[in-house]
């Protein structure tokens, strides 16, 4: 193989770092914030990055709005109930793209009702 058929691998730094400033985020809800505006700001550079950086904004966007809900269902009592979903589901989404980008890997999708990157 000859140097200029050598394919390098995306630097995806900042997808690792969002990930863990959301994985942070479930003690000190800040960082979470701080996350999606770097994933805003470090968009662009690389399709690769830029997959797993729209999918944490989504997360965000979506972690937000299902917190909402959560937040005024409390008064009838599901809204804990929503809280414990919303838990789960952004660990598993943080985790298995945490995963995908730690292998370098895009992510080309969802699956199960789109709680896992993959």
């Amino acid at each position: 193989m000859t140097p200029s058929q050598t394919t390098t691998a995306p630097d995806l730094m900042p997808a690792k770092i969002v990930y863990g400033l959301y994985a942070v985020g479930y003690v000190m809800a800040l960082t979470t914030l701080v996350g999606v505006i770097y994933a805003y700001v470090a968009r662009g550079r690389d399709p690769v990055l830029d997959s797993h950086l729209t999918f944490q904004i989504r997360t965000f966007w979506i972690s937000l709005a299902i917190a909402i809900l959560a937040f005024v269902t409390m008064v009838v009592g599901i809204g804990f109930l929503i809280w414990a979903f919303l838990a789960i589901w952004g660990l598993i989404r943080v985790i298995s793209g945490f995963l995908l980008a730690n292998d370098g890997k895009p992510i080309t999708g969802t699956k199960h009702f789109g709680i896992m990157a993959y």
